[in-house]
Order: C-alpha cells, then sequence, then structure tokens
C-alpha cells in the first residue's frame, strides 16, 4: 500500500498582482473558492514580494484553506493506517459498478431466453448501462463538492443495492432495463467520490500510488464480473448474479456506515447557511449545475486528458465484451465458465500492474521535481503513460485480433497479450486520474467527474458497437480501430505534456483580464 513521504520541493514567485473577483462571482476554473489562483499561489496583496522558500510541497501541492487548516497539514489529518484503510473501502466500492458492467456477459444467451429476446437486445441494456455511467456524473461530481464525500457515497451505495434487488426481481425486459439503468447511475459515484477522496488525504506525489490501488478494484471487477457470471450461470440462475451483486452492495454499505470518514477539506454546504430559501437555491443550482462538469472540457489539456481515458475505456470493452463470441467458437468452447476463464488473463494483468503502476507516475513527478530545481508541474506526470498507451497497449490489440482472426498461436498467445495490457492499463489511468486531482484542485470532483463522463460514453459504444463491428469486419480490423484510437490518444496526452502548461497560464492570463474589465466597468459606473 502507498507510503507517507514527504516531498520537499522550492519554488520561486515573482511579484505579480492578482485582480480580486467580485464576491458574488462563482468561483471559475483554476481558482478556488476564494478567487484565489491555485496555479499561481495565494497572493493577497498586489504589493507582497515573495522571496525563495524551502517547504514540504510547492505552491502547486498546497491549496488555499482559509478556515483552520493550511499547508502540509490537511494531508496529515489522518495516520497511515487509516488512509490504508479509507482506500481499502473505496478499491471494494469501485469494484462494483465496473463489475455490474460485465457479470451478465457470459450470461446473455440465459438471460434473452427468459425474455424471449435476443443476444444483441441483451448487449444493448450493458451500452445503456455504460452511456448512463457517462451521464451521472455530471450530477455526482458536483454533488460530491457541496455535500462531501462520505454521505454521497454512503447513499450512492445504499441505492445501489436498492436496485440490484430490483433487477434481480426484473419481471419483464423494459423492468430489467429500468433496473439497470437505475443501478448505472448510482454507480458512477464510487468511482468519483474514491478518487477525490484520495486527492484529499494524499500529497500530489503519493497520489498515484494510492490510486493505482484504488483502480484495482475498478479494473479487476470488470474482467472478473463475467468470470463469477459464469460460473453462477453455470450451475444457478442468472437472477443469482445480481443477488450477489446486492450482497456486495449491502457490505459496501456497512463499510462506508462505519470506516469511511469525511475526507473534503471544505463543504460548499455550509455558505448556505442563514441564507434565504431564493438565495440557497440560486447558489445551489450555481454549484450542482451539470453544465459545470460539460464546461470543463473546453480546456484542451482536460479534453485530451479525457479522450486518452476513453481510449483506454474503449479498448477495454471492447475486449472483454465479445469474448464469449468470439473466443468459443475459435477454439470449440462449449459453456459459459469455459470463456469465464479467459477474463482471468487480464484481470490478473490489472492486479499485478496495481503493485508497479502508481509508483511509477509518482517516480517520474519526483524525477521531473528534480529537473525543474524544485518546481512540480502537473502535466509531467503524463509522461510516465506515453509508452504504454502509444506502443505497448496497441501492440497488443493487434496481436490479440489478428492472432484470433488468422487462427495463430492457440490459446496462449490471446492469453498471454490479455495480461501485459492489463499490466500497461494500470501505468496509465494511475497518472491520468492524478493529473485530474492536482490540475484544478479546488474542482477535483468536477474535473474527475468530466473524465468520467467521457470514459463511460465511449465505454457504451465499444460495448454496443463491438459485436456488430466483429461479425461485419472480423474481430483483426476492430482491433486495429481501437489501436489507432490509443496510440492517437497517446498523441494527444504527448501534446498535453509540452503545451498544457502554457494553455493553462493563458486561461488564467484571460480570466484576469477579464475581471480587470468588469471592474473597470464598474468603476466607470
Amino acid at each position: 500500500m502507498p507510503e507517507d513521504k514527504h516531498a520537499t520541493t522550492t519554488e520561486t514567485r515573482a511579484e505579480e498582482p492578482i485582480v480580486q473577483p467580485a464576491i458574488e462571482q462563482v468561483p471559475e476554473p483554476y481558482e478556488d473558492a476564494q478567487g484565489v489562483d491555485l496555479e499561481k499561489g495565494n497572493q493577497k496583496d498586489p504589493n507582497l514580494n515573495l522571496v525563495h522558500i524551502q517547504s514540504h510541497a510547492s505552491a502547486h501541492d498546497i491549496p488555499h484553506i482559509p478556515y483552520h487548516e493550511s499547508g502540509d497539514e490537511i494531508y496529515d489529518k489522518f495516520t497511515h493506517t487509516k488512509k490504508i484503510c479509507v482506500v481499502s473501502v473505496l478499491a471494494f466500492c469501485s469494484f462494483l459498478a465496473p463489475m455490474a458492467s460485465t457479470t451478465v456477459l457470459a450470461a446473455v444467451p440465459e438471460v434473452a431466453a427468459t425474455y424471449n429476446t435476443t443476444g444483441t437486445l441483451i448487449n444493448a441494456s450493458n451500452a445503456l448501462y455504460m452511456l448512463f455511467m457517462g451521464l451521472s456524473p455530471m450530477f455526482w461530481g458536483p454533488i460530491g463538492q457541496v455535500y462531501g464525500r462520505r454521505w454521497t457515497q454512503l447513499l450512492s451505495a445504499i441505492f445501489f443495492a436498492g436496485f440490484s434487488i430490483g433487477t434481480a426481481l426484473a419481471p419483464n425486459l423494459a423492468s430489467f432495463f429500468i433496473f439497470r439503468i437505475l443501478t448505472a447511475f448510482q454507480g458512477t459515484s464510487f468511482l468519483i467520490i474514491g478518487s477525490s477522496c484520495i486527492g484529499d488525504i494524499y500529497r500530489p506525489t503519493e497520489r498515484a500510488t494510492a490510486l493505482s490501488w484504488f483502480f484495482s478494484g475498478t479494473l479487476i471487477g470488470p474482467a472478473l464480473g463475467p468470470l463469477l457470471g459464469g460460473i453462477i450461470v453455470t450451475y444457478k440462475s442468472w437472477r443469482d448474479i445480481f443477488w450477489l451483486q446486492t450482497g456486495l452492495a449491502v457490505f459496501a454499505t456497512v463499510l462506508c456506515c462505519f470506516f469511511l470518514p469525511e475526507t473534503i477539506h471544505y463543504k460548499k454546504s455550509v455558505e448556505l447557511e442563514g441564507l434565504k430559501k431564493s438565495e440557497q437555491a440560486k447558489k445551489l443550482w450555481s454549484w450542482t449545475n451539470p453544465l459545470r462538469v460539460i464546461r470543463l472540457h473546453r480546456y484542451p489539456n482536460l479534453l485530451f486528458v479525457g479522450l486518452a481515458s476513453s481510449s483506454l475505456v474503449f479498448n477495454m470493452y471492447s475486449l472483454l465484451t465479445p469474448i464469449r463470441y468470439v473466443i468459443n467458437p475459435r477454439f470449440h468452447l462449449t459453456s459459459p465458465i469455459q470463456s469465464g476463464l479467459f477474463y482471468i488473463a487480464p484481470g490478473c494483468g490489472y492486479l499485478f500492474g496495481t503493485f508497479f503502476g502508481g509508483r511509477w507516475a509518482d517516480r517520474t513527478v519526483r524525477k521531473w521535481i528534480d529537473k525543474r530545481n524544485g518546481e512540480r508541474v502537473p502535466e509531467d506526470r503524463l509522461r510516465s503513460c506515453l509508452v504504454f498507451m502509444g506502443a505497448v497497449i496497441p501492440g497488443c490489440m493487434l496481436i490479440y485480433g489478428w492472432s484470433i482472426e488468422k487462427d495463430k498461436g492457440g490459446i496462449p498467445l490471446p492469453v498471454i497479450v490479455m495480461f501485459i495490457q492489463g499490466v500497461a492499463q494500470l501505468f496509465c489511468f494511475p497518472s491520468l486520474n492524478t493529473y485530474c486531482l492536482d490540475v484544478m484542485q479546488k474542482r477535483s470532483s468536477e474535473v474527475v467527474a468530466g473524465n468520467y463522463m467521457l470514459r463511460y460514453i465511449f465505454a457504451a459504444t465499444g460495448t454496443a458497437a463491438c459485436l456488430p463491428a466483429v461479425e461485419a469486419i472480423g474481430v483483426g480490423w476492430f482491433s486495429t480501430i481501437s489501436a489507432g484510437f490509443l496510440c492517437t490518444s497517446a498523441v494527444l496526452t504527448w501534446t498535453v505534456t509540452i503545451w498544457g502548461r502554457g494553455w493553462r497560464e493563458d486561461i488564467l492570463r484571460k480570466k484576469e483580464e477579464k475581471q480587470t474589465r468588469k471592474q473597470e466597468k464598474r468603476g466607470s459606473a
């Protein structure tokens, strides 16, 4: 598990006046709740000269918390043991929704037979599951910022359990679809709130290591789900899949209730106290408006990182979804449990990558801090995933697709490359998610939510398109398309490492100019 290590950095800031925004103005991206530029530090006095200092963290690392905490103390509220406990609870919760997205894959023919429909239509329910996992972050991200992490996570677990019961008891296809969608809507909260909690309690130079353990649940879930589903449907009814899902959700609720503390540094909901109902409603809407999440993608660095994450998830679900339809005919497998065993390979890859991926990302950050004489630039973290996203995973997809298409290498070859691509993904996700936490710390939940929104929209696309595409053009060419998407995303991520800092500074400059013009207009009026 991740260890607490104090990274010592040094940063020099020149004198730079910051224009104070209007009091009623809603904080914009790259500013905290008080209108302070998070990337340039806390300079309340335009005549203040900052001098060279030595501290535990750079100005990038320390958001301005004007309440009762300051500096690195915000990361020391919990002991190392307590942090491990929190990450363990979050990792288990993160296992649920992704697992639920794939457990039914091994039982598609059986579910279709129950409702007198086709496997294609049941796979469409899985695509809708992904789509609503993609839409729900627009709500969960802002809600987590306003009301805190603990209660958001706890309520999501309760509703997830309730809607899982509904799915298990669904009497017809329509109710099956509805309860699957409602379950998906709750599940993304675990992923968003979990990432945000880790950002709350770990320093930037430690976060990727913690996130890699968190992602062990997120990524092992989709790989283990079909195996569990295959075992259950071989010996029991497919409905028992959702009873198992219910039991796990109830256990997650208990864990959240007793072992998950509140980690957020400041809940915006306290600002509603003493206001009139109309003013409360206005403020609450400005904070939870789903467009806040969507609008973040007008910034190229966040859009490109979101597309990079999406390419990985698209690749994962286009690989996992058609296994029973692709592998079984090629290798003459006859039972769900046999095809379910193929999911062990990527699952073991995800687990193995957990031990190294996050540490690799944090090591890369520390190396570039040394190169920059103590200055930490968030974009440097992304360098750790370029080779894996641009070469290793696309290469694995090409070998996997064409070895099956041309019937080469037997069973061992696709199993080996599925394992390798699983390991490689754990060298990518911690870097991408930690960047989302670092680049806009006061809106971390919303940035992570926007990233997950793109991810699961592309996951829905991959889930819905993979079977028709494989039938139309073959698994080889479809794997080639997926590999091309990954390579393109690697190029976009590389552009963020080169120009991302300049983009952020340009955004800040334009914002300051806009604020100056507003103040000049008020002064002339």
